[in-house]
């Protein structure tokens, strides 16, 4: 007596010849139509969060910047000159025997989230000084410039 085995019940059975097949295009289509929606809707998200953190970063920088050259006019008794600019908060402008610093804890002014300068400006508009960036088109009186990213006192 022979015993007959049934389908699928040994390799050669019809559900190991499916597994050996793969996937076919339009399974593979489908899945690739999913991941192009999933990207699609994610992206514009993904880059306007990135974009709010580089404001609030400047805004912070700011404010560290602001604090620093408080503590700067704490010790020599004035801001620094537009000539000196935000550089005397790391390096002695030149014999100023009141300057304690350096105010800032890097070894060099920190450039904006854009990679640019930030602007010193003194006296301010307003206010005693101020600190500001350019913001991410590189012009201040640019659309895409953060009016709140400024600091004055």
């Amino acid at each position: 007596m022979g015993l007959i085995a049934g389908k699928g019940a040994s390799p050669s059975g019809g559900w190991a010849r499916r597994l050996e097949r793969g996937f076919t295009l339009v399974e593979l289509l489908v899945v690739l139509a999913i991941l192009a929606l999933l990207v699609a809707i994610t992206t514009p998200q993904v880059l306007k969060y990135l974009a709010r953190a580089k404001v609030d970063t400047a805004r912070i920088e700011i404010k560290n910047l602001s604090t620093a050259l408080d503590l700067f006019l704490i010790d020599v008794g004035r801001y620094p000159t537009q000539q000196e600019g935000l550089e005397a908060l790391v390096t002695n402008p030149g014999a100023l025997e009141r300057w304690h610093g350096p105010y800032l804890k890097a070894t060099s002014v920190p450039l904006d989230p854009w990679g640019r300068a930030y602007q010193y400006r003194v006296p301010g508009q307003q206010s005693d000084f101020d600190v500001y960036t350019l913001g991410p088109d590189g012009n201040a009186t640019g659309e895409s410039s953060s009016p709140l990213a400024k600091e004055g006192r």
